[in-house]
């Protein structure tokens, strides 16, 4: 079984990552290392999540094959067989175990030839203590497939013996002086990517799991660990396809369901690390620049139409796009730095580590037991916050907003213990959250445009027209919205 956690580097700090003081006392060594991975041509390898490559390490070669990851946050372990074969220009299948082999079954075998291959030297440090030990690796080098490269700057720490939180510490410690941030795709994940055979997609939310004769605390492990795998799996896409606006979004719902893990372990009157600030100042450093983008790519072109429609409006000029455009790519620019600093990856890797370390009494109770009881105080704060929702005014319905959006991240973190019952009631709570949401769009599109520099009359005069547009159609929704709030009212509570 590989255990191991793997970060990823600038080029540029790479000196400083090898003058750390955990590195510097110890002789390093370097191999030159060509791996060749292999698939059938219609990639039935990696539809299984089984990685097979041959690699040259020195004058012998390594056969390795992998089977699927399994992943905590930037940790990720997955069964490995490793032997040694006399050719590289194919794989020897009759020196797998059975256990491998039944992997394979029902793949024809003779169809598997090379897909992609890496070049990249490997510089390793031994590191340890009397109770772990572990392999620290700098590979630096390039993917190659077909006429297509990607390079490759990454630290792996590979557990060698002792307990995974060993790795957790000693990331932490390199983190000091090395700016590493999360990469949570092996080479093999990013040669498939290269190749053409994977087109890469935001990672939505999905169920943790959860069951009604967990305690308590098992399950909020597990909601833990399905929100914290969501965050690090977007990192990736939101730092090389930012364009691509559902990443940054699934970030930040990732961000949210951490908070509200966060604010549920309160719940269970259990001590806990100070996570609810870093996971807050992190939002608040992406929330501007998803506010630009649901703005330009929704508000923005709706508002437009509406002003279209009537007489004497024009469209707005080409420079007041532009002008739009270049703030939010600065926005982006900035939330994408965030994902690069030390206190992102130290907080993911704190995270990390104390999912894999935290025990629970069972004293604290079952997991149905503590749904029921907080699904009942988020209802009904909820229901407070909507009471006379038809006369709320604006600032009551950003709070009846908030609640709702806090009542449907519980609702959801806990439906697996109630099955297609939660359906219903979720249905009409994203209804009502979505209707919300649409004013608050509107009324956050109106704060963006007061931030920028009126720098003409034009611009002054458009800015402004604009604004008023929205205010108007703001308060045009907020009569909507209130027939939502009463079906969801009378909705069944699908936890009583």
């Amino acid at each position: 079984m590989e255990i191991e956690l793997k970060l990823a580097l600038h080029p540029r700090h790479t000196a400083r990552f090898r003058r750390h003081p955990l590195l510097s006392k110890i002789t390093p060594k370097q191999h030159q290392l060509l791996s060749i991975y292999f698939d059938t041509p219609r990639f039935d390898l990696m539809r299984r999540g089984i990685a097979l490559r041959v690699r040259r390490v020195d004058d012998q070669w390594i056969q390795t094959l992998k089977a699927e990851t399994q992943s905590v946050g930037a940790l990720s372990s997955r069964p490995e067989w490793e032997m040694a074969i006399t050719d590289g220009n194919r794989p020897n299948f009759s020196v797998l175990p059975s256990t491998a082999m039944d992997l394979l079954a029902g793949i024809k075998l003779k169809r598997v030839a090379p897909v992609f291959t890496t070049e990249f030297q490997r510089t390793t440090w031994q590191i340890g203590n009397s109770a772990a030990q572990a392999e620290v690796a700098l590979d630096i080098g390039k993917i190659y497939a077909g006429e297509m490269c990607r390079d490759i700057c990454e630290v792996e720490i590979e557990l060698k013996s002792g307990e995974p939180t060993f790795l957790f510490d000693a990331a932490t410690q390199l983190l000091e002086q090395a700016p590493l941030h999360i990469e949570p795709r092996s080479k093999a994940e990013r040669g498939y990517i290269l190749s053409g055979a994977v087109i890469p997609a935001p990672i939505k939310a999905t169920h943790a799991v959860i069951h009604k004769r967990q305690t308590a605390g098992e399950a909020w492990n597990a909601m833990m660990q399905a929100a914290l795998v969501q965050l690090v799996r977007n990192v990736p896409g939101f730092l090389e396809n930012a364009h691509d606006i559902e990443y940054l979004h699934q970030l930040r719902i990732a961000l949210r369901r951490l908070r509200t893990g966060v604010l549920l372990e309160k719940s269970l009157g259990l001590e806990s690390p100070d996570w609810d600030q870093p996971l807050r100042e992190s939002l608040h450093t992406l929330n501007p620049s998803r506010d630009w983008d649901v703005f330009l790519q929704g508000t923005l072109s709706q508002t437009l139409a509406a002003l279209g429609g009537s007489p004497g409006n024009v469209p707005i000029q080409d420079t007041t796009h532009a002008l739009m455009r270049d703030v939010a790519t600065h926005t982006r620019q900035r939330a994408q730095a965030l994902l690069f600093k030390p206190v992102f990856t130290r907080l993911v890797l704190d995270i990390g580590r104390s999912l894999l370390v935290t025990s629970f009494s069972a004293e604290i109770g079952d997991a149905k037991a503590w749904a029921e009881r907080v699904l009942e105080k988020r209802w009904q704060k909820l229901h407070k916050r909507c009471h006379g929702f038809a006369r709320l005014d604006a600032s009551e319905r950003h709070l009846a907003r908030i609640a709702a959006k806090k009542m449907r991240y519980t609702a959801e973190a806990f439906a697996p213990l109630y099955g297609k019952r939660a359906h219903h009631f979720i249905t009409a709570l994203s209804a009502l959250q979505d209707e919300l949401g649409r004013e608050n769009d509107m009324r956050a599109g109106v704060q963006l445009l007061r931030t920028l520099p009126a720098k003409s009359i034009t611009l002054s005069f458009e800015l402004g027209r604009l604004s008023g547009a929205l205010e108007l159609e703001a308060a045009q929704q907020s009569h909507l919205s209130n027939s939502i709030w009463r079906r969801l009212a009378r909705s069944k509570l699908f936890w009583q």
